[in-house]
């Protein structure tokens, strides 16, 4: 059976126990030889502990398969669908849907696809709150891109965004590595942002809003638009890249 927690936080589960759980059971078991005001301290460093550990949790999820559907790829809410004029790597505009992660979210993230990792960049920066509007331009963040397969337009772009605690982003993905939808593909510690950006501005009917709820691997993010004859055009291009 699996173990339900990240292995990425193995280093921060192990400082947590040592520093929470150790002390809590210390605490108990003093607490239980008569000092009755170690109780309550034992109680809450035991739950912190939990909470801790809980942050890593790592649940197995039932993705979507259909053909043209894009998953969420983190847990959280959604707090930002924005059509650009341009993107880096995207040929023409493009459209921007952000998830923003509390501490309570699961933050394991997910490919919103089936295809191929063109490129993975890691970009150091700041640690502004997740909920700023220049975080995306000025934190720490880790972008990768992916190919995807048919009938989906490509490139899809995900970026990973560190926030006022996180502070360590972690990728299990290389370029040219096969991923499939769902795919577990990295890992932010503490509260966050994930960002997923399409190209075109109709290549795919966005299914979310702003302020609903996503899971990451299972809530359905976009699905794919009818192909039109500019869309073939810059699949083709992408194909022969």
């Amino acid at each position: 059976m699996r173990f339900p927690l990240a292995p990425a936080g193995w280093r921060e589960m192990f400082i947590l126990t040592v520093l929470l759980g150790g002390s809590g059971a210390a605490a108990l078991t003093f607490a239980a030889r008569g000092v009755a005001v170690l109780w309550p301290v034992g109680i809450v460093l035991l739950l912190a502990w939990i909470a801790g550990l809980l942050f890593f949790r790592d649940p197995e999820r039932s993705t979507p398969t259909d053909a043209g559907l894009l998953v969420a790829a983190a847990d959280g809410k959604i707090d930002e669908i924005t059509h650009l004029d341009a993107y880096d790597g995207i040929s023409g505009p493009a459209t921007r849907v952000a998830t923003f992660l509390s501490v309570l979210d699961v933050h394991i993230n997910r490919s919103p696809c089936s295809g191929v990792v063109r490129d993975v960049r890691y970009k150091p920066g700041k640690f502004l709150d997740a909920r700023d509007p220049d975080c995306g331009r000025l934190n720490e963040a880790n972008t990768i891109v992916i190919d995807p397969d048919a009938p989906h337009a490509g490139p899809i772009v995900v970026r990973q965004i560190a926030g006022l605690i996180a502070r360590r982003i972690g990728c299990n993905v290389k370029p040219r590595d096969r991923v499939e939808v769902g795919q577990r593909i990295g890992l932010i510690k503490f509260g966050s942002r994930t960002e997923i950006i399409v190209p075109g501005h109709d290549t795919y009917e966005i299914a979310v809003k702003v302020n609903d709820r996503a899971t990451g691997a299972m809530t359905i993010l976009a699905r794919r638009a009818k192909a039109t004859t500019t869309d073939a055009e810059q699949e083709a291009s992408v194909q022969h890249a």
